[in-house]
């Protein structure tokens, strides 16, 4: 479903969704910028070393002024389990329709293994404070995914 992928520039859809801890609403985020990462499953290796990876950012994101929220297909109980194996601090958001995947163009035709199948596409979209989308980054890798991240957004 690549026609529904976000540009620079492009409104972000709001939403609100359940999280491990609650619900989690967009647009009551206007404070800070919202770095949006979409991942197909936790507890899975390449989920994993990505989450982490944003954990083990999070302070330098944090002081740019950037928030961090996961977006996944899993329920809220699996997030909360996520979140207690990895030491995660950030925002998960359990998305089970895929309204959220779907909004942002992160659910769609993949290569998974050689073969096309449809599911989750690891992406990124930075949302700024007035809700435009900064940066949208689709079929990212796991590994060093966040690495690159802050690099496009400047950050040390």
């Amino acid at each position: 479903m690549t026609e529904n992928r976000l540009a620079a520039g492009d409104t972000a859809p709001d939403f609100t969704a359940p999280t491990d801890q609650g619900s989690f609403t967009l647009s009551e985020h206007r404070d800070r910028k919202v770095i949006l990462y979409f991942y197909p499953a936790a507890m899975t290796p390449g989920c994993t070393t990505e989450a982490c990876d944003f954990r083990d950012s999070l302070d330098a994101l944090n002081a740019a002024g950037y928030e961090v929220v996961g977006v996944s297909k899993d329920e809220p109980a699996k997030l909360a389990e996520f979140r207690e194996q990895e030491g995660l601090t950030f925002t998960l958001v359990s998305d089970p329709d895929r309204a959220v995947q779907d909004a942002y163009g992160a659910w769609g035709m993949k290569k998974l293994y050689g073969k096309e199948v449809e599911g989750s596409i690891r992406s990124t979209v930075v949302i700024g404070t007035d809700g435009t989308v900064e940066l949208a980054q689709y079929n990212v890798k796991a590994t060093g995914h966040v690495a690159k991240l802050r690099r496009d957004l400047g950050i040390d």
